[in-house]
Formats: structure tokens, sequence, C-alpha cells
């Protein structure tokens, strides 16, 4: 003890952990850390395997799947004992995440999943909250007095799984409504940020295209949005009603409040840390998949008559 103290050695908990054949480790993979979005869910999965005892990797891959798949050769030569994941590309690294739960690795996927692998998930419903939302808009503008309003989307990347599937969502609420269905409404994005959200916007006005609604991917790209039509003078919403998907924290502070599809962060990341932490325990334990409820929180930049209060 006196030698070891001199020599200032610390123990090597991977080390000790190898001999047990276990590295006590867990990795988690998500697309980005511009917002809050992903923080507040990983805050919830290191607390859970703090609790039990556990390491948390944490990896980000900036939207691309090359290095998304780089982030995880470097988790499994980690050797941790399991992987959480958000895909950044729908299908680019299918044959990597079977791969991975071939070789025994626990796979967990949340919010952004990849449905060709057998493997637990959680998420929301992505298509009815998306369909709820385009349907908001619809009625607004109705009581407002225009029978066939235009309602626009804003699509994110098709490289983004969840870009199709809300997109779906929007196109059949456009439907339901027999509103028209030019192909033009549907912008497709290069990304999901809030430059892009204001390149697209300032491209529209200056054609002198302006929808009577607007429903966008997610809240960066509305806010984006937002911006041009308030340099523009275009009230918002009197003359245009805007809503996003997945209320960031920019969402309640942005003027007028934003509307948006508030998913459950916190439950997101303790059911995904729960879901991967019975897999470890039990390997045989069959996938499990899970969706959860959300929050259509309406405010001022859909409906003039808010008062800012959301309602499930």
């Amino acid at each position: 003890m006196e030698k070891a103290a001199e020599m200032r050695y610390k123990p090597n908990f991977m080390a000790k952990n190898l001999t047990k054949s276990r590295s006590k480790v867990i990795g988690v993979v998500v697309p980005e850390f511009v917002n809050s979005f992903f923080p507040r869910i990983i805050i919830q999965i290191q607390n859970l395997f703090d609790s039990k005892g556990y390491h948390v990797l944490i990896t980000q891959c900036d939207e691309s799947w090359e290095a998304e798949r780089r982030n995880l050769k470097l988790l499994e030569e980690s050797m941790v004992e399991g992987i959480l994941i958000s895909v950044a590309a729908k299908g680019k690294n299918t044959d990597y995440y079977r791969e991975l739960v071939a070789k025994g690795i626990p796979v967990v996927f949340f919010n952004r999943t990849d449905s060709e692998v057998d493997a637990s998930s959680v998420s929301i419903d992505d298509y009815k909250w998306s369909f709820f939302a385009t349907e908001h808009l619809i009625y607004t503008r109705r009581k407002l007095g225009q029978a066939s309003p235009s309602v626009m989307h804003f699509m994110g990347p098709q490289d983004i799984d969840l870009s199709v599937t809300r997109c779906r969502g929007y196109a059949d609420a456009v439907a339901k409504h027999h509103l028209s269905a030019n192909p033009a409404l549907t912008v497709k994005t290069d990304g999901i940020t809030k430059e892009e959200g204001y390149r697209q916007m300032s491209l529209l006005v200056e054609k002198g295209v302006v929808p009577d609604a607007l429903f966008c991917f997610n809240d960066q790209l509305a806010l984006g949005a937002m911006k041009v039509l308030r340099e523009r003078g275009i009230a918002v919403p009197d003359r245009v009603s805007v809503m996003g998907f997945s209320e960031s924290q920019s969402a309640l502070v942005s003027v007028p409040a934003l509307s948006s599809v508030a998913q459950p962060l916190e439950e997101l990341g303790k059911t995904a840390a729960r879901l991967l932490l019975d897999k470890i325990e039990n390997p045989a334990g069959k996938p499990e998949k899970v969706i959860l409820n959300a929050v259509l929180n309406v405010r001022r930049s859909s409906d003039p008559n808010s008062d800012d209060a959301g309602f499930r």
C-alpha cells in the first residue's frame, strides 16, 4: 500500500471488470448536440446507469451516417455492454446495427428508430402528431375565415427517418380536409437548422409565395422561417400560422411563442435506459417496442386567440 501510494497507483476499473467479463460501460450515439433535445434525454440515461454503477460514453455524429458508423465502431472496440442510439440516416447503417445485435451487443433505439432491426425501441407516434399538428393549423385558419387555406410543410432531409413519417401525417391531414395537394407546398430542406428555415422562407418570399399556414419538421426550421416573416412585415399568426415539432427551449421564448409538439424527453430517456438495462440483464428477452404519448402545445405562433396554454 505504501508503494502504491508512492507511485500514485490507481485501480483500472476497466481491467477489473474485464476479469469478470463485464465492462460496466454503455454507449450512446445521437445525431447532434446543437439543440437541447438530446442532452435532456441523455441526462435521464446517465441518471439511471449511474445509479446502477455503469459508466456512459456519449458520442454525436453531426447528422452524418459515416460518423455514426465510426462512433459505433469505437463503442464496440471499447467493449461496451450495450448501445443506445438515435439514428442519423435511415437505412445507411442498418446492416451494422444487425451485426452488433448478432454479436450479442444489446442495441436500443430511441426517438429515431430503425424498424428493419430486431431490437427494442422507444419513440412517439410521429405520424399521428404530425397529422394533429397540421389539422390544428387547418381548423385555425378556417376559424379566421379561410375556407381553403394553403398549408405548407418544411420537410426534413429524406435521409432522416422521421422526415417521411411526419410528411405523411401532414399530407394525410391536408387530404382529409380536401385542400390543395400541390407538390410545391412541400418544401424539401437540406438541413434542420434555424439557418435552413431562414433560407427556405427567404426564397419563398422573394418569389411572392406566402402560405396561410406552415408546419415544420422541427422547431429550428419554424423559428428560422418566422424570423424572415417578421423581417418582411408578414404578421404571425394573423397572416401566417406557424407550427414546429419537438418543443425546443427556444420555442418558449420566441416572439410570438412557437406552437409545437412536445415529446416526453425525460420519459424517453428513462424508458430507453430501462430497455437497455433489461436487455443487458436478460439477454434472451424479446425486444420491446414502446410508443409514448406527446402533447400538442398551441401558442400564439399558430393561433391569434391562444393564451399560450398547452393541451393534450
